[in-house]
């Protein structure tokens, strides 16, 4: 069977709930809507999974506008309206990456406080809230005008699905490929096989395909129960196979060098 689009996932929010998509718009960001909200602490650190699990458990919808719907279990639904342009401005960062996302209403941020016990804040990255690909990387990733949203690090997480399939025959228990949070899973290919390709086409969108993605404690996390495992699975069945210099990997992230949309069942062609 060629390669194909097999699925499309977003996040709104950083570390929220999975959205699958039926079809999607790439941006030079990455997908129209991923990652375009995040949570932060009182001093404006950012927040994800790996500190709050139950962060997993967060559904959050895009509407019209660019407004967010939020559902947790035990919350009231929440309408978030996007934030003023004019509005407060927080000082963060996403790793190395400094950002001044706008500040989300109040009732934001009580909802989020509320539901993970402690004191924490919703930001939004308007197109004013610049933040590039190479300040994270010293320049040795992307070019001076590639932009990123909230994403650890670069616009797409893809992987393939036979590089899961082999994962889950080594695992007692086999994961869902959204314990990985990619963006793009990617059939009929060999196991890993993204990690040789330099450049690709989905459907008419070609993409670089440049580093691969150093997995961490986060994937240790049942999204669908907002816990992590206690075996540290599947993180530590992986290392013994996936261990690299830079660390575990699995799965690889892209650049896209052109804009337009997505849809599962696009062919997709290696070109480098």
């Amino acid at each position: 069977m060629p390669a194909n689009l097999a699925s499309i996932h977003c996040y709104p929010l950083k570390s929220g709930a999975p959205l699958p998509l039926v079809q999607a718009t790439v941006e030079p960001r990455g997908l129209a809507g991923d990652r375009r909200w995040m949570v932060v602490d009182a001093t404006g650190k950012f927040v994800t999974g790996r500190q709050f699990a139950q962060l997993t458990l967060v559904r959050a919808v895009p509407g019209e506008g660019g407004a967010l719907r939020l559902d947790a279990p035990g919350m009231p639904t929440l309408q978030v309206e996007v934030p003023r342009a004019d509005g407060e401005r927080v000082a963060t960062a996403v790793w190395q990456a400094a950002v001044t996302p706008l500040l989300a209403d109040a009732s934001a941020h009580a909802w989020l406080s509320r539901f993970l016990g402690a004191e924490l804040r919703l930001v939004h990255m308007d197109e004013a809230c610049d933040r590039r690909v190479k300040q994270m990387y010293e320049g040795r990733y992307g070019l001076d005008e590639d932009r990123v949203s909230f994403a650890d690090a670069f616009p797409f997480l893809l992987i393939s699905q036979a590089a899961l399939d082999q994962l889950n025959a080594k695992l007692a228990s086999p994961v869902p490929m959204l314990r990985f949070r990619p963006n793009l899973v990617v059939a009929g290919t060999a196991p890993h096989a993204e990690d040789e390709w330099r450049r690709i086409r989905i459907g008419e969108i070609e993409f670089d395909v440049v580093k691969a993605c150093t997995r961490c404690v986060f994937t240790t996390v049942d999204f669908e129960r907002g816990e992590r495992d206690p075996g540290g699975e599947p993180l530590r069945t992986l290392a013994t196979y996936r261990r690299t210099p830079d660390g575990v990997t699995f799965g690889q992230n892209l650049i896209p060098r052109s804009t337009g949309t997505l849809r599962p069942g696009d062919p997709v062609e290696v070109l480098l």
